[in-house]
């Protein structure tokens, strides 16, 4: 999919809000679909990052987007229902989410995983998502077609050692995923994973500190299929997992 070519009218007019929108993936996440046209709904828990991006935006020309500081470690079942609420009231639509925000956690052997960090991680990658699924949802068949990304990993397909709760979390995404694309086959909206595989960023330079980040590719190296997903020319698609770089999906990747 790294050989996609989107056209540049290719999300005009569409409202795609984004997790970890403030550095990495999300942010350039949020600069590609504000440059396809797209007003961009950036969501984070650090305004300063948010805002940056946000200028970022405007500098490019992309529609005005808009910031949503949130933490997802505190956010409840009312927060994300309230947030619908703003979205609907602020743009009249929503027709795309892109699951970008996760916690890695600690890496280490499964019996030494602490229940305080395994409930931390499981409520940003998972608890988190399954509230605003369901908080967004009516909105996003209101707007379909509509599509639902969420960030998987190759450690979410095939577990491996020492990576416990990050591993058992993607686990539970690309669950979460097939059992949403099943039953919204018939709704107009769509649900589907990307595994972005080994990318140039913080969270991988955490996992892999001896790693040379310069034999990584970029986070715009691969917006090609983040954006086929998020577009109309994907609109068959529905509870696929796929890899942002299929030619290096048997590497040792994490987001």
């Amino acid at each position: 999919m790294l050989d996609y070519h989107a056209s540049p009218e290719l999300l005009n007019g569409k409202v795609i809000l984004i997790t970890g929108a403030g550095d990495g993936i999300g942010r350039q996440a949020a600069l590609c679909y504000g440059a396809h046209g797209a007003t961009v709904i950036l969501l984070g828990k650090t305004v300063k990052k948010l805002e940056a991006v946000y200028d970022e935006l405007l500098a490019q020309g992309s529609p005005e987007p808009a910031i949503i500081p949130l933490d997802l470690q505190g956010a409840t079942k009312q927060h994300y229902l309230d947030m619908a609420e703003t979205i609907k009231q602020q743009f009249g639509r929503l027709d795309g989410v892109l699951f970008n925000a996760g916690l890695l956690g600690v890496l280490g052997p499964f019996e030494m995983i602490g229940e305080d960090e395994w409930d931390k991680l499981m409520q940003v990658n998972v608890k988190s998502q399954f509230l605003m699924t369901q908080a967004l949802l009516p909105l996003l068949k209101q707007s379909a077609p509509a599509s639902l990304i969420y960030t998987s990993s190759g450690v979410g397909k095939q577990g491996r050692a020492y990576w416990g709760s990050y591993a058992i979390s993607k686990f539970a995404t690309e669950g979460m995923m097939e059992v949403l694309a099943d039953e919204l086959e018939n709704t107009g909206v769509r649900a589907n994973c990307i595994n972005p595989g080994a990318t140039r960023t913080g969270m991988r330079a955490r996992a892999y500190p001896g790693e040379d980040p310069a034999t990584l590719r970029t986070p715009a190296d691969i917006m090609p299929l983040y954006l086929y997903l998020m577009g109309c020319d994907s609109l068959d698609i529905n509870g696929q997992s796929l890899d942002a770089q299929p030619d290096k999906a048997r590497t040792r990747a994490t987001q």
